[in-house]
């Protein structure tokens, strides 16, 4: 059976729960990180070295980094679903997933880390308020591409939408000041209705303000 470990809150094993429910997997979950612990233990660590969550096992296949881990099951589980046959549009896939990785999430996760998990009377406003003008203009330019299609790879839902639209729900659910992007509004949308994303990604997040460790 497939194990997946990792805590739920953590940003990163929501990817892979959400791509391993859009793939309606049967698989074991193993809370890890966080007051879970596991993560310094002999036999974690010679599964991930890094001690970082999400960590997967598939028979013999051990696989950590969140788009390694939904790259893996979207290749194994969703030929022709999430992983898209044609090299063009599995390249359109995989450009966004490195662009979310490489840009996007390190200004919203940096909102969020300084926003929400930094208690308030150590949070650096100058530093959030450039974030938030960062990922402003990252959302801007998704909203460009978003103009003329409905997912990420272009008209079907595939891997490229999961790390990018996991940033969403934290995005929309922080108090910040957003700038006006109709289309990931509605691109959101279509992922809310979807439950894997409701059971994975829109989950609260109040246990983890004013934690700087977790």
């Amino acid at each position: 059976m497939l194990t997946i470990w990792g805590r739920r809150n953590s940003y990163n094993v929501q990817k892979a729960l959400w791509a391993a429910d859009e793939l309606a997997l049967d698989y074991r979950h193993i809370d890890a990180g966080g007051d879970a612990g596991l993560i310094d233990t002999a036999e974690f660590l010679a599964m991930n070295p890094h001690g970082r969550v999400p960590v997967i096992q598939d028979g013999e296949n051990i696989v950590w980094e969140s788009h390694s881990v939904v790259r893996y099951l979207a290749a194994t589980y969703g030929r022709g679903t999430l992983w898209a046959e044609d090299p063009g549009e599995r390249a359109r896939a995989e450009q966004w997933m490195d662009w979310t990785v490489a840009t996007l999430e390190r200004e919203v996760l940096a909102i969020f880390w300084r926003l929400v998990r930094t208690p308030a009377d150590m949070q650096d406003k100058k530093a959030i308020a450039m974030h938030v003008a960062n990922s402003a203009r990252c959302y801007a330019l998704l909203d460009d591409w978003l103009a003329e299609r409905e997912w990420l790879a272009g008209e079907r839902f595939t891997m490229g939408d999961i790390p990018a639209g996991t940033t969403l729900y934290r995005y929309f659910e922080m108090e910040i000041d957003r700038p006006a992007i109709p289309n990931v509004r509605r691109w959101y949308a279509r992922l809310s209705d979807r439950p894997a994303y409701q059971a994975n990604v829109m989950r609260p997040f109040d246990e983890l303000r004013g934690k700087l460790s977790f």
